[in-house]
Formats: structure tokens, sequence, C-alpha cells
């Protein structure tokens, strides 16, 4: 299985240096689970400047609207109360990181990086061998881990597996967003993002978006497929909230009481 590195400045150069590895050097694998094949490598690719502009990628699935949704999921929990509502969800992310067994997660990487700045041990995990085996869709996310040194925060990320064409991005940004409010409530720079996934995989029916993604990144200029997050895409996600809000609290009062 091939293993590859990728360096970049922000994240959406990382990102689409990663697409373009993936397309180029993917290898091609059955995946019975899904009915299809994949194309497939083992992935790291690092940002060195996470919230360096352009900060956003125009090559994944989604907008505004759904990224600011992302972000809010992951961040603030606004879905955690559908975890075991029928065919739905057996985790979030989010219950995962604050709610681990009782445990919050979250406030022990700010504890300990303010106990030891240097400590090894601001870890969260998110896998849960109570659930995840026997869940027909179990979290891809496995670890996040952070490391404060030389006042920066830098936030190293492990993904089981890892949808490249429909979910990396959206994963990446939020977990940078993350890295940014541990970093602020420290007091600390936001250093280096690292994501990681032992399976970086295309399934079959994105192979053609592959495709047009790795065309896009070999010829076209940075500026045409990115944008700027703090001058101009910030804006058109905040203004998304109050109607994400809405739509949360609509599915709130649809959902079908627990026996």
């Amino acid at each position: 299985m091939r293993e590859s590195f990728i360096r970049g400045k922000t994240l959406p150069e990382a990102y689409h240096a990663a697409l373009s590895e993936l397309n180029e050097h993917g290898e091609i694998t059955d995946c019975p689970d899904w009915g299809q094949k994949q194309k497939e490598l083992s992935m790291t690719f690092c940002a060195e400047e996470p919230l360096g502009e352009p900060m956003v990628s125009k090559l994944y699935i989604g907008g505004f609207h759904e990224l600011q949704q992302y972000v809010m999921e992951v961040l603030d929990g606004i879905l955690d109360f559908k975890i075991g509502d029928g065919n739905c969800w057996e985790y979030t992310y989010h219950d995962r990181l604050v709610n681990y067994g009782g445990f919050n997660q979250l406030a022990f990487i700010e504890d300990e990086l303010r106990r030891n700045a240097y400590s090894r041990r601001a870890v969260a995990i998110i896998r849960d061998n109570a659930v995840d085996p026997f869940n027909a869709d179990p979290a891809c996310l496995q670890h996040i881990q952070f490391f404060l040194r030389s006042g920066k925060l830098h936030c190293k990320v492990l993904m089981r597996s890892n949808d490249a064409a429909e979910a990396t991005f959206m994963n990446a940004f939020a977990f940078i967003m993350l890295q940014r409010s541990i970093a602020g409530k420290l007091g600390a720079q936001t250093g280096t993002y690292t994501h990681r996934a032992n399976s970086f995989h295309c399934y079959e029916k994105d192979f053609a978006l592959l495709e047009s993604y790795a065309a896009a990144i070999k010829g076209k200029p940075i500026e045409d497929i990115t944008y700027n997050y703090a001058e101009y895409y910030k804006d058109l996600m905040e203004e998304c909230i109050p109607a994400i809000q809405k739509q949360v609290s609509a599915l709130r009062e649809n959902m079908t009481p627990r026996a």
C-alpha cells in the first residue's frame, strides 16, 4: 500500500496536492462493503499555516452553508441530540470529544497544556470499541493530539478512512477551526495542522470527480480554485447560522419520541 507525504503552506495547497497524488498514484482495489471499486493510498498531508489565505478550496462537495453546518456539528455539537435516534448515528465527533464515557476530553486537553506546555499527553480518542466494531458506519476519525511548542498549538489528526473527494476538506477545515479555538483559549498561535488518513480513497462513483479536481489543480491558477476565508467566505458562512439553527430546531421538534 503506497505511503504518501505532502507538505503545503496553506490548507488548500496541501489538500490539492493530496488529491493530485491520489489521482495519479492511487491503487485501484475492490471495496466490497460499498459494492464498487476504489482508488486508495495512505496519505499524510501537513499545512504549515492552516489559517493562511487562501484558506478555502472550491474543490469539495458542498458550499458555505454545508461547511458552516459541519463546523457547528464538530465544535458546538448541534446534532448530538440525534445520537441513537432510530437509524441515525451512534456517535458524533463532538460528543466523543466532550462526553467520552462522561469524560470531557477537550477540557482535559486545555487543562493539561496549561499544566505543562510541553506535554505529550494532550490526546483525544474518538474510537469507542464498545460501539464502533458493531456499527455499520463506525467513526472515521480515530485520534487527535495537540502539541504546544514555542507559543504555537500544533494539531495532528488520525483517520482510519477518509473519502478524499467528498469528506476530507470539510473534515480538515473543521478540525482546524477546533485547533484555532483551543489555541485562542490557551493564548497561543495556531501552528501546523497534520492530517493522516490510513486509507485515503475515492470511490468508483467519484472517479470522474477526482479527475476533474486534478485537472483543475493542474490547469488553473490557485486563485481560481480557492476562496479567501477572512475576507469573503467567513461572512457567507456566518450568514447561514440562523438558517442552520432553524433547521436544527425543526429536526428536534420532528424527532420521534424514544420508547
